[in-house]
């Protein structure tokens, strides 16, 4: 588990929010967040002296790709953590590349990069081919139904026997 922040360790002009005002404007409910920090797709926000959490705006826009995940592509929560974390690697090639720095470092960086965003890749791609094994599930769900109602429709309807009929 990653160390906690506190607050001595924040940025005095940064703004923070608490856990409530976080969760009101993202939409998440307080234990979704608290749920988050558990499984590592959040990192362990900066607390107040009484204890309570403070989230940068950092935190939320990683929580807001969190979401955009999940509710976009329905990734499990284990995927989602490997995607966030992969941005967060890029991000962080992007904040220490150098234009002046030597060839090979600038080649590792960028076959770094490149491996992140491959493994992204892979991800989205399994992703895909499982939406389109269900679509086609579902097309021929579709095409079943619509064939059983064609039967139905074009047999013959019988009449209803007149009530003498019946019981002769």
């Amino acid at each position: 588990m990653a160390p906690k922040r506190n607050a001595d360790d924040v940025a005095v002009d940064e703004p923070y929010l608490q856990i409530g005002e976080v969760a009101e404007r993202t939409g998440v409910t307080q234990r979704t967040l608290r749920f988050y920090e558990e499984k590592g797709l959040l990192k362990p926000p900066t607390r107040m002296e009484g204890g309570f959490r403070l989230y940068s705006e950092a935190d939320i826009q990683r929580l807001e790709r969190i979401r955009h995940l999940k509710q976009l592509l329905g990734f499990p929560l284990a995927e989602i953590k490997e995607m966030v974390e992969a941005d967060e690697i890029k991000m962080q090639l992007r904040a220490e590349y150098r234009p002046e720095a030597e060839a090979s470092e600038k080649r590792a960086q960028i076959l770094k990069a490149i491996e992140v965003t491959e493994r992204q890749l892979e991800l989205i791609r399994q992703k895909a081919t499982a939406l389109k094994d269900m679509q086609s599930k579902y097309e021929e769900r579709l095409a079943t139904f619509g064939g059983w109602l064609t039967d139905l429709e074009s047999t013959p309807k019988t009449a209803p026997k007149a009530k003498a009929d019946v019981q002769a």
